[in-house]
């Protein structure tokens, strides 16, 4: 380990020539697996299916891991190699769920939050899943940045790409040029900005760990919505009212959560089809309800 911390370049040569385990595990749109060291060490390396990746891919989470990271608020895995088609992190052993890890997870996703961002958006390129996320950075107001580089860029995508049709494209832009009703007072919060339950990774020792994250200066609400996509977060009320007792939500965020969700349920359309339409277009319709 002490090498590799040293010379991480050198990582995929001991995969090809040293007696380096390899165990397939589950992941999303990568292909990754289990590291086993001859001293015993694991590790959590993952790559693009074909070569080669995306570029700044790696390089994009590995700053938003070591950005979320610093803030020492919530478990998340180190970064021991970053290189362009090849990302390697701190092994977590999985556990199970419970109501005790999930308040304190509530608590420490608070924390986090308040440590905060000095803008919206981030200082690197930025992806979500396969697809770029425009991370330019500025100091206006939060709704129209997130109009700007969180929603319209993925409507337009879900268009060209037929999963949501000129009338949904419409119903979509009419949220858009209201967004400002909405509420986003807040300062900028340092987010997950992916935060779907499958990123939040329970840990063995009863701890929630933050993984592919897609991190930048957000709106706190956004983390805390996307929790509650496909199905929930386990033990989510208890996440939100340990949230609320370390840092309580601003008036009427029950009614602004289909607009946080809104971003990511456009991303995957965007990226995996028309199978997530009906998902944006409740969305909408609750908005539009509001």
């Amino acid at each position: 380990m002490a090498y590799l911390r040293a010379h991480p370049q050198h990582l995929p040569t001991f995969l090809t020539h040293q007696r380096i385990r390899e165990t397939p595990v589950g992941a999303g749109v990568c292909v990754a697996r289990r590291l086993t060291l001859d001293d015993g060490t694991s590790l959590f390396a993952k790559n693009w299916p074909s070569d080669p990746a995306p570029t700044g891919l790696f390089a994009a989470e590995a700053s938003s891991l070591g950005w979320l990271r610093e803030s020492g608020a919530v478990p998340v895995p180190e970064v021991f190699v970053a290189l362009p088609d090849l990302l390697v992190l701190e092994w977590v052993s999985p556990g199970l769920a419970s109501a005790s890890a999930a308040a304190a997870f509530g608590r420490q996703l608070a924390s986090l939050h308040r440590s905060g961002s000095p803008t919206f958006g981030a200082p690197w390129p930025g992806w979500i899943g396969p697809l770029p996320l425009d991370n330019s950075v500025v100091s206006g107001a939060w709704g129209s940045w997130f109009a700007e580089r969180r929603l319209l860029p993925y409507l337009r995508l879900s268009a060209d790409r037929g999963a949501l049709s000129g009338e949904d494209v419409t119903a979509v832009e009419k949220i858009i040029k209201t967004i400002d009703r909405y509420g986003g007072s807040e300062a900028p919060a340092r987010i997950h900005g992916d935060l779907w339950p499958g990123n939040v990774l329970w840990g063995a020792g009863g701890q929630g760990w933050l993984v592919d994250p897609a991190a930048h200066g957000g709106h706190r609400e956004t983390d805390l919505a996307t929790l509650r996509l496909f199905g929930g977060v386990p033990f989510f009320d208890v996440v939100l009212e340990s949230y609320q007792e370390e840092w309580p939500l601003a008036d009427g965020w029950r009614e602004r959560v289909p607009l946080h969700q809104l971003h990511l349920l456009l991303v995957h359309a965007a990226a995996f089809g028309n199978g997530y339409r009906s998902a944006v277009m409740g969305a909408v319709d609750a908005l539009m309800r509001a």
